[in-house]
């Protein structure tokens, strides 16, 4: 009997095309949705007749609920190796197998600086301008060099991001609970002492975290007000780490100078989210891991997770 195959979240089209399908066609038939499905009941819906799931990123959870009541479902690969929205007993309870793909943390770099460099530079403001018969230069532009840049977090993606603000001359110091002082030297940047003090002594700060009990809402109304009313906050890790409500006050009262966020509460962002109306705010619907060279990974190793299940032999389970 042949499978059915479906691609979640297929925003821009590309899922398909991104990897040689064609291998599993024999004997899997495979379709992809544009279209973001939300609640349970519309998920439960729509994947009722599918035996393999490829879903994108944390977007879409898989609790216990929702599994039980898709039985067909028997494959369930996600991009990247970690998902904290996925039931992995309540899968095995139901004989689903769960995967995995390697995912590269150079697109979150470079996006965390396009975003930052969009904010320094008022990039998108002066082009709005120009296009639109505006004032001609209308901002002036925050320096980097010799500024402070602070990073919450220094693992893989924030190490990366604090050598390219080395580059552009900046100082840079980091902090997390867990950061050591050999960690920090090894990457060649100043130990903060304290959360509060790296807040307020940045020029820019930029949040690199994982999400967990420790770090949700680490930046709230408290932490904002430390920050200088020349500061920018950038943060492409999780939104759950910043307040969203104390981050859009700070932006609508001008007590930081901007933020710029790939995250949000809710995504895709309704369009009646306040986040999309907020000044001082440069936004991107979550592109940080959003490239040509990711979505090969993803979907060409999708593609050797489901030809691994056939053979009986899946790789890269999870967790």
């Amino acid at each position: 009997m042949r499978l059915r195959c479906v691609v979640l979240d297929d925003f821009q089209g590309v899922g398909i095309e991104s990897a040689d399908w064609s291998v599993v066609r024999d004997r899997v038939d495979v379709v992809a949705l544009r279209e973001h499905l939300d609640g349970e009941d519309a998920l439960a819906a729509a994947l009722a007749d599918y035996d393999i799931v490829v879903t994108l990123r944390e977007r879409v959870p898989f609790p216990g609920s929702l599994i039980a009541r898709l039985p067909r479902l028997k494959l369930l690969i996600a991009s990247g190796m970690r998902n904290s929205v996925i039931d992995y007993a309540a899968a095995e309870a139901h004989g689903v197998t769960v995967c995995g793909t390697a995912s590269s943390s150079t697109p979150p770099v470079e996006l965390t600086w396009a975003l930052l460099l969009g904010l320094a530079r008022g990039i998108v403001q002066e082009s709005d301008a120009l296009r639109g018969n505006g004032p001609w230069q209308s901002t002036v532009g925050a320096d980097l060099h010799g500024r402070r840049l602070g990073l919450l977090g220094l693992g893989k993606i924030g190490g990366r991001v604090a050598q390219v603000g080395l580059a552009f001359g900046m100082r840079v110091s980091a902090w997390s609970q867990n950061l050591t002082k050999e960690r920090a030297e090894e990457v060649g940047v100043e130990l903060a002492g304290s959360k509060e003090e790296l807040l307020s002594g940045s020029d820019f700060v930029s949040v690199h975290l994982a999400l967990g009990d420790r770090t949700r809402d680490l930046v709230g109304a408290a932490e904002l007000a430390l920050m200088k009313p020349t500061a920018f906050l950038i943060n492409t890790s999780r939104a759950a780490i910043v307040d969203q409500d104390a981050l859009l006050a700070a932006l609508r009262e001008g007590r930081i100078a901007g933020a710029g966020v790939d995250v949000f509460d809710v995504e895709p962002l309704p369009a009646d989210h306040p986040m999309r109306g907020a000044p001082r705010l440069l936004a991107t619907p979550h592109l940080g891991y959003v490239s040509r060279g990711n979505y090969a990974t993803y979907y060409g190793q999708a593609v050797e997770n489901i030809r691994a299940y056939l053979a009986g032999t899946p790789v890269r389970r999870l967790p």
